[in-house]
């Protein structure tokens, strides 16, 4: 172990997680927290949401500092990475949740543009490459840097709120074979695929009767007989960060729903 990583393992923990504002990021920082980690809170527009997940972050144990920027900017990217090197010394985790979709049933070819896909891959794919680059220098120094990509059983199944956001995961999920690839061995890449999230974002997007259906038919058929909350989709990702020998995997964090290939949204 060299100096840098002999201070690295002096303090605690530093992880910075995307999209952190609410739902799943705001569980994963509280998950850090409860460990006593360091936690960078992120959001690309609301400041007031990212504050209260970093009030919550102190009131459970951590350290926490709020960085605003849009992952779907390479300069915002590179701020949040120094900023995180300069408030705690260094970076350990990065959890790359911020994400966006443009509902859209299937079917509907003509429902979405080229710039749909263009506006979603800009934040789902390019977003957390270039988070992933521009934290990588401090997670090689780390001695124990990992990074997880939070995708979706869409990019594994080919299901989901529309069909360029389902193709987005799936580019997230094969970016995350990449990187592990070439990353390796200081920096360990996975990624967790979950299904239904309980939560405001999905019931916006669905509307409440179809929310409210797709998640009863979940718990009525999946072999868990429950859907998902964003603590569940949190103790996986802190599990995957655990799994010191395990790099460029997908876990999917669905309950089951992917043995029958249940659709996420109903038609």
């Amino acid at each position: 172990m060299d100096e840098t990583q002999d201070m690295a393992a002096a303090r605690p923990m530093v992880a910075v997680v995307t999209g952190s504002g609410s739902g799943v990021g705001r569980a994963v920082a509280l998950a850090f927290a409860a460990r006593g980690a360091n936690v960078v809170v992120n959001a690309a527009r609301s400041h007031d949401a990212a504050e209260e997940t970093a009030a919550m972050v102190r009131a459970a144990g951590g350290q926490a500092v709020v960085i605003m920027g849009d992952i779907a900017s390479d300069e915002d990217c590179r701020r949040i990475a120094a900023g995180a090197e300069t408030a705690f010394g260094g970076i350990d985790c990065l959890v790359n949740n911020a994400g966006t979709t443009r509902f859209c049933d299937h079917a509907d070819l003509e429902g979405l543009n080229a710039q749909d896909f263009m506006d979603l891959y800009a934040v789902n794919v390019v977003g957390g490459f270039q988070m992933t680059r521009a934290c990588a220098p401090a997670l090689k120094r780390s001695g124990q840097g990992a990074v997880v990509n939070v995708s979706s059983i869409a990019g594994v199944a080919g299901v989901g709120s529309s069909v360029a956001y389902a193709a987005s995961k799936g580019a997230l999920n094969t970016m995350t074979l990449s990187l592990a690839r070439v990353l390796g061995p200081e920096i360990r890449v996975n990624a967790v695929c979950p299904g239904f999230i309980q939560g405001r974002w999905l019931r916006e997007g669905m509307g409440a009767d179809r929310y409210d259906a797709q998640k009863a038919k979940l718990e009525r058929t999946t072999p868990l007989r429950r859907t998902a909350e964003p603590e569940d989709v949190a103790r996986a990702i802190l599990g995957l960060v655990d799994m010191t020998h395990v790099t460029g995997e997908t876990l999917l964090v669905d309950g089951g729903a992917h043995l029958f290939f249940t659709p996420l949204v109903a038609r």
